[in-house]
């Protein structure tokens, strides 16, 4: 299976250059691409990634001329890896706290037909709790997460690390491109596989929190994790299910 990594960039002009470094060399060598999606940021991470594209074949960079968050920057990247024929889609992040090196390692369930979607888990690697801040961080992702797995029906460890890989197969199942624009596109995708009958593999990652170079705000993310759990008390996520398997005839597992 082929693997284009996904790597939505935004003030990443510093650790850009150390997380392409840090993807495996098997990633070219097996014919894989590395696509940058530059979310029109207000520092040098478009020149820096472009710098990045010359030197090196195997990335491509797309540039956005508006800010579309961090969810609408990676939906761009996927349907381009899709449409480019790539089969295996790892989400990268531009800061470096989600591994780079353990990008193919993470793919192994979906090559091995256990599952559509892996993701890379901090609390399943352990010391997460002593890596990350705890009152704003840790604590926040441990009781969401016990929310949302009441809410879900789920039993993840966490809902909130960013380490994602997606099928081809699960991009045609599920309406991703309906999905939000913000940091909540991962756990939605989580949500659509489950409501596929999809298992959720979480495979453990190390934990490396650097608070400095996150944008995520934690007070709305938080709030908007409520309102996800009320729009899946309310259907929401099943309708768009159903419309889009009515509309492409796609099927999950358990529809």
């Amino acid at each position: 299976m082929r693997k284009a990594v996904i790597i939505p960039s935004y003030k990443a002009a510093d650790t850009l250059p150390d997380v392409i470094a840090t993807l495996p060399d098997a990633l070219p060598a097996g014919g894989g691409i590395a696509i940058i999606v530059h979310d029109c940021s207000p520092d040098r991470t478009g020149e820096v990634a472009d710098d990045l594209a010359r030197s090196h074949p195997h990335v491509e960079v797309v540039h956005h001329e508006q800010n579309r968050g961090y969810g609408g920057a990676l939906k761009y990247g996927l349907a381009r890896g899709y449409e480019l024929g790539f089969d295996v889609f790892p989400v990268v992040h531009s800061d470096g706290q989600y591994a780079p090196h353990l990008a193919l390692e993470l793919c192994r369930p979906i090559e091995a037909g256990e599952t559509e979607i892996v993701q890379g888990s901090r609390m399943r690697g352990g010391g997460a709790k002593e890596a990350m801040p705890y009152w704003t961080r840790y604590l926040p992702n441990r009781i969401l997460t016990t929310i949302e797995n009441a809410a879900f029906g789920t039993r993840v460890a966490e809902f909130h690390s960013g380490y994602m890989v997606f099928s081809r197969r699960l991009l045609e199942m599920v309406p991703y491109r309906d999905l939000q624009d913000n940091y909540n596109f991962d756990a939605e995708m989580m949500i659509m596989a489950h409501l596929c009958g999809i298992p959720i593999v979480e495979h453990p990652i190390p934990t490396k929190y650097d608070d400095t170079t996150s944008s995520l705000r934690p007070v709305p993310y938080g709030l908007n994790v409520l309102r996800m759990i009320w729009r899946h008390q309310m259907g929401h996520y099943r309708k768009l299910l159903d419309d889009h398997t009515a509309a492409t005839g796609q099927h999950g597992i358990g529809t």
